[in-house]
């Protein structure tokens, strides 16, 4: 006899689809960055399951650093506007050891159009309206990155020089509270590059000076690419900084 491939099912554990759909909650802006979900009791309630399978759903999403649980407080979705997550996706750090505050300083903020490379990882199609952004931090006074930003207009149609300029706190703060767009996770390429004369002059360095360059692709809920940032750090007297498990 003939063996028969038989299709095999797929099966999600409950807690997986819990997790989903708490997921769709936080995409649809149910509950806001910084703001409290509902309590495990509630959750098991509205989703008919048992508080045990909500409780490891929410590991789940707290273990990627989607929700933050505060002992006896509850649990909160994750934002960018708390201190200890303002530089979540900044590796750098000085190598004195100092607390890392870093000030910005926005020199062009322009719509154009999104090039083949740029559109390929925005989702989007050459030529679709983009922002253009120059950006250089500053440590202790000193400029340390600069950084050209890519965004797509659909999604950040009013930003502009003055709107950035004006806000003291990160940018991922401002695209959570003015744009509703939450970062989650990013991706990046990392390699040594020397300055060229543009480079040396925003960052005070000499020509040729190494740099670490750091393209990285920001996505939102639903995997979704809504940010291209392509970084030069001055790494003299800072360090890039990663943490595996």
């Amino acid at each position: 006899m003939s063996e028969v491939n038989l299709p095999i099912a797929s099966f999600s554990p409950l807690y997986e689809q819990i997790k989903v759909m708490i997921l769709a909650s936080l995409q649809a802006a149910e509950w806001l960055p910084g703001a409290p979900i509902p309590s495990e009791i509630e959750l098991a309630a509205r989703y008919a399951v048992s508080q045990g399978t909500v409780r490891k759903a929410i590991d789940e999403l707290a273990a990627q650093n989607l929700l933050v649980r505060r002992q006896g407080k509850g649990t909160f979705v994750a934002t960018h506007q708390e201190d200890d997550w303002q530089y979540r996706f900044l590796r750098l750090a000085p190598d004195s050891g100092e607390k890392f505050h870093l000030t910005n300083q926005f020199l062009v903020c322009q719509r154009t159009k999104a090039s083949a490379y740029i559109a390929n990882l925005l989702k989007l199609k050459a030529g679709d309206p983009v922002i253009y952004i120059d950006r250089i931090q500053s440590f202790a006074g000193q400029p340390v990155v600069f950084e050209e930003i890519w965004l797509p207009c659909t999604r950040f149609k009013d930003l502009d020089l003055e709107i950035l300029n004006e806000w003291h706190g990160p940018v991922y703060a401002l695209y959570e509270s003015k744009y509703a767009t939450h970062m989650v996770r990013a991706e990046e390429k990392i390699k040594a590059v020397a300055a060229d004369e543009a480079l040396a002059k925003h960052l005070k360095l000499a020509v040729g000076a190494p740099l670490l360059s750091v393209e990285r692709v920001a996505f939102t809920y639903g995997n979704k690419p809504v940010e291209i940032r392509h970084a030069r750090y001055d790494t003299s007297e800072q360090h890039y900084e990663n943490k595996l498990n």
